[in-house]
């Protein structure tokens, strides 16, 4: 039996708008990743991008359920010794609302040159506008 392989001329991605207004951080990166994956699709293939682009408004009114915005703590390393920062969940929304969704959703993706070009298909926006009304994307019922 043969694995069926989508030529990419063939690829349709079509362009969905997520209203994270109020919606818990890790139920809509789930589904956001699904979708950037393609997991959605009957022609789903782990070694082919054929996932669709999805656009996230509202992202500075994400909600988190527990104690997480101040438990949840995001670690990074500049690479020189003692070079760790921490900021908890509440700094990141005050600095950057969007990485919160965008480090969610990154953290559910392969780790390898397909989840990073899946990455560079999400769209991210702290308030309601977005500059891709061309694109005339659909609503995303999360």
């Amino acid at each position: 039996m043969k694995t069926y392989y989508t030529p990419v001329k063939e690829i349709e991605r079509n362009w969905y708008v997520a209203d994270a207004d109020g919606k818990v951080l890790g139920r809509i990166a789930v589904e956001i990743a699904r979708r950037l994956r393609g997991k959605h699709k009957p022609t789903f293939c782990n070694f082919q991008d054929n996932g669709d682009f999805i656009i996230v408004v509202n992202a500075d009114k994400i909600h988190l359920t527990g104690n997480k915005w101040d438990d949840k703590v995001y670690h990074r390393h500049s690479g020189y010794p003692g070079g760790i920062t921490s900021q908890t969940a509440r700094e990141v929304l005050a600095k950057k609302p969007e990485e919160l969704i965008r480090m969610a959703v990154r953290g559910m993706l392969p780790k390898n040159k397909i989840g990073r070009a899946q990455l560079k298909k999400l769209k991210i926006y702290t308030g309601t506008d977005h500059p891709h009304q061309a694109q005339q994307p659909e609503l995303l019922e999360i």
